[in-house]
């Protein structure tokens, strides 16, 4: 793996540059909402964080069930259609967020927020795809995603003086920001001249979702769900296992997130040069559940040993666990990008994304019930569980690839 340029660091297209641009200024303001969206929820809103948990749940669960219905939308319109919309629908949601009060308004609020946010990664795929040619599709994500979590790092830098301001309109402007920055992404959307696309779909939405009858792209959604665990893991196990169970100081806990940060920024570009093919991608993506298994027995070492052993064993998990997500993400792009057929491909790109929405409704039970109440011995099992999950992407990736070049075959032949 070369060292990248400045130049890798740019899409190929000026459609490309500017989808960049608009996915920093989006991710700018979610960094900044994210950063104190819980004390705004708790001090803002009036919520207890037991009502605060309710809410997320309900709204998540929303999510993750209308995602497939607007990714058939999507098929009908057109994903930069569709996704300028639910720019708007966010925005005009978290402007709602600043006027309701108590745990209703707020589940409500939460579940409009929710059956946009599930949605936009597929469409923010399917535009990123479009805006550059198929060889450079896999290297344009992965530039998007660097910028992303540079955004996300400015957001919550942005976020930090309102928070100390303990002023309620400083909390309102938090969540304003954050609606400004989603106009403004979807003006620039609107701007937007695509260099690919198909055609839109004439059924109907309902009528496509009921002909989604692909058993191996489901198969290989939930393989990717399980790998894509390395989130939820980071976000609440990691931190928690630190605090709970090892002996490293509470102060870690940020360097170890700052860490991985900071390696995916500087590597997501260099990991997506290696994945130019689907077979390339099942490589990746079977090198994720890899390296998250030796994350995993990287974490249980942890366990018991002196504040300088276990600091540095978290560490080591931590740096594995973000080379597995960087391998994860472009894996998961190009094998689901890859087998969706282009005139359905909003359906089968929002059906993929079921398998990370799924991990993180159910991930934070897992980890916490299952996982870290085992021990060691938990983590082990894990390690398990991704290695098994990466042992059988290979087979299905070439059952994918049999079954569409069987469709080519009988496409020329008709």
């Amino acid at each position: 793996m070369g060292l990248p340029s400045p130049r890798d660091y740019l899409p190929s297209s000026p459609a490309g540059r500017t989808f960049a641009v608009v996915s920093l200024i989006s991710a700018i303001g979610t960094g900044l909402f994210l950063a104190g969206s819980t004390i705004v929820f708790v001090r803002s809103v009036g919520l207890s964080t037991t009502e605060v948990g309710l809410g997320l749940a309900i709204a998540g669960a929303v999510g993750f069930l209308v995602t497939v219905p607007i990714g058939a939308v999507a098929d009908r319109i057109g994903p930069q259609r569709t996704l300028i919309v639910l720019q708007l629908w966010r925005a005009g949601w978290f402007v709602g967020l600043t006027l309701v009060h108590g745990v209703v308004g707020f589940t409500v609020v939460a579940s409009c927020l929710a059956a946009a946010e599930g949605a936009t990664p597929a469409m923010s795929q399917a535009v990123a795809a479009a805006t550059t040619e198929a060889e450079d599709r896999t290297r344009t994500m992965a530039i998007i995603r660097t910028v992303r979590n540079v955004g996300f790092s400015l957001g919550a830098l942005l976020a930090a003086p309102l928070l100390t301001a303990e002023s309620p309109w400083a909390y309102r402007g938090i969540v304003l920001g954050n609606a400004a920055a989603f106009v403004l992404a979807a003006g620039l959307l609107a701007r937007l001249r695509l260099t690919t696309g198909a055609a839109p779909r004439k059924v109907s939405p309902l009528t496509a979702i009921k002909g989604f009858r692909d058993w191996r792209y489901l198969v290989l959604t939930g393989f990717n769900g399980v790998i894509s665990l390395h989130g939820t893991i980071l976000s609440v196990a990691i931190p928690l296992w630190t605090l709970q169970a090892t002996k490293a100081p509470a102060g870690l806990v940020p360097v170890l997130i700052l860490v991985n940060t900071l390696l995916a920024i500087a590597l997501q570009v260099p990991f997506s040069k290696k994945v130019d093919s689907p077979a390339g991608a099942a490589r990746a993506l079977r090198l994720g559940g890899v390296a998250l298994a030796a994350s995993c027995l990287a974490l249980a070492a942890a366990h018991g040993r002196t504040a300088l052993w276990a600091g540095a064993a978290l560490v080591i998990g931590c740096a594995l666990l973000t080379f597995g997500e960087l391998w994860q993400a472009v894996g998961g792009w190009e094998l689901s990008f890859a087998y969706a057929p282009e005139e359905s491909r909003g359906i089968y790109l929002s059906v993929f994304s079921l398998g990370d929405t799924g991990q993180r409704i159910a991930g934070p039970a897992v980890l916490t019930g299952l996982v870290i109440a085992a021990g060691p011995l938990g983590w082990v099992g894990l390690a398990v569980v991704f290695c098994a999950a990466a042992l059988l992407v290979v087979p299905v990736q070439r059952l994918l690839e049999r079954q569409s070049s069987d469709l080519t075959v009988a496409t020329v032949t008709n």
